[in-house]
């Protein structure tokens, strides 16, 4: 995923010719990162970067994900490939609240 920084460096966003470039480059991953990234659901908390997918929220730091994708078969997901684009591009939500203590607040009803 280090190519993402070399499409992006010395750009401007996302514009259309990099949209095209991480879609062929990483075909459907490509296509739902950018489109969690155009929705706002990659949040940089001040502990972790938390991308929010379909069915659930997931922790991504450091090239690990705590999606099933990742956990069970090892592979790199369209979470990690989210914050690395959002993270490189400035695109990530800020939260200025801890994730931790997110987790631990009751749920409300």
């Amino acid at each position: 995923m280090n190519d993402i920084r070399d499409l992006l460096k010395g750009r401007n966003g996302l514009d259309a010719e990099v949209r095209k470039a991480i879609e062929d480059r990483f075909g459907r991953k490509g296509k739902y990162a950018l489109e969690a990234i155009d929705a706002g659901r990659v949040k940089k908390y001040l502990d972790f970067v938390v991308v929010e997918g379909k069915t659930s929220s997931y922790i991504v730091e450091d090239g690990f994900c705590t999606c099933g994708d990742f956990l069970y078969r090892g592979r790199a997901c369209w979470h990690l490939l989210a914050a690395q684009i959002a993270l490189t591009a400035g695109l990530s939500v800020p939260v200025d609240r801890w994730y931790q203590d997110m987790l631990l607040e009751p749920a409300q009803e």
